[in-house]
């Protein structure tokens, strides 16, 4: 709340590299989430200001927006851990990452409490600025109020903030803020079924990231639509989404994954794009693909299926341009399949 403006700078990063560093939460975390929450309103949350690091090259934006922007990292990883099911969704999430959990130390545990049980009080203070007139304020409250509502507590603030959300769902509001709503939307498990069906195919996709209660047969047509041109997909947002800092077709391709039934309903676009040389990642694509074909792991007790068969026929016609298996090790592990081409080759 200083007067100067590098002073304020100075602050920030201070709320980056010692209060949330790496999404860590610390013991003081949340009572300086409580004081962010409580000066939203205050006058000085006007001025704009610029990034305190080098990295910090984006144009200069309020004081306000950026601490809704903070508040909305405390809450994400305040609501980590929380629903597996959920964090499987992410589209950095990997199996071994569930391996590597550890147990909290006392004050670990007391500030990961202490963050989840400050959620009702934040979102109070997030809410008003939901309607800002101020887009970029906007944004920053929709991108903390998606994860602080996927609080368990906090599902029966869900229909008012879906209500403000439409509300800025008209032709005037711009792709950008009418995709984010609908993902917002989705993601709090509200019927989006009418989005589904919307003139741009990118609030198409982002409202069909959710759960999809309602229609779920178009809502994945949706992102399997998506996922055929996938440098347009990419192409909707040069700056990710709130919650989202990868390419954008990771998160649709895991939404995908998750919402099929079978593998089968996806594998057409799945093996295309391992079958893709040189354009698929890793850990983003590639591995989360594998899993979800052999979901249960691989049984040698049952033959492979044919989606399964043409999928690991992708993997060894594309290994020496990709690494498609010798850098795929980790998944093909936890899929229980042999780790080397010549195993999978022997599988065929």
């Amino acid at each position: 709340m200083d007067e100067d403006p590098e002073v304020r700078s100075e602050a920030l990063a201070a709320l980056d590299m010692g209060v949330l560093h790496q999404g860590s939460l610390y013991t003081v975390t949340a009572p300086t989430a409580l004081f962010v929450a409580a000066i939203l309103d205050h006058p000085v949350g006007l001025e704009e200001h610029e990034g305190h690091f080098p990295w910090d090259d984006g144009p200069p934006r309020s004081l306000r927006a950026a601490l809704l922007v903070w508040l909305g990292q405390v809450a994400e990883s305040a609501a980590y851990g929380e629903d597996p099911v959920r964090d499987r969704s992410d589209w950095q999430w990997a199996p071994w990452h569930d391996e590597m959990r550890r147990e909290h130390d006392p004050d670990e545990l007391a500030a990961l409490h202490a963050c989840r049980g400050i959620r009702p009080a934040l979102y109070d203070a997030v809410e008003p600025f939901l309607s800002s007139p101020d887009p970029h304020v906007r944004e920053a409250a929709r991108g903390a109020a998606v994860p602080l509502l996927s609080a368990p507590g906090l599902a029966d603030r869900v229909p008012r903030a879906a209500a403000l959300l439409r509300a800025h769902l008209g032709a005037a509001a711009g792709r950008r803020e009418r995709a984010g709503a609908a993902r917002a939307l989705s993601l709090w498990g509200t019927d989006t079924s009418d989005l589904l069906a919307d003139s741009d195919p990118a609030v198409r996709v982002c409202a069909a990231l959710g759960p999809a209660r309602v229609d779920r047969p178009r809502a994945l047509a949706v992102l399997l639509d998506a996922l055929r041109d996938p440098r347009t997909t990419d192409g909707w947002f040069p700056e990710p989404l709130p919650g989202l800092d990868g390419w954008f077709r990771f998160t649709v391709l895991r939404s995908a994954l998750a919402m099929a039934a079978s593998f089968e309903e996806v594998a057409p676009e799945a093996i295309g794009i391992v079958a893709a040389r040189s354009t698929s990642l890793v850990d983003h694509e590639r591995g989360p693909i594998l899993l979800r074909a052999f979901a249960g792991g691989y049984d040698p007790i049952h033959p492979l299926t044919s989606a399964q068969r043409d999928l690991l026929r992708a993997f060894v016609d594309t290994d020496e341009v990709t690494g498609g298996i010798a850098g795929n090790g980790l998944w093909f592990r936890a899929a229980g399949l042999p780790e080397d081409r010549k195993g999978i080759a022997a599988l065929l």
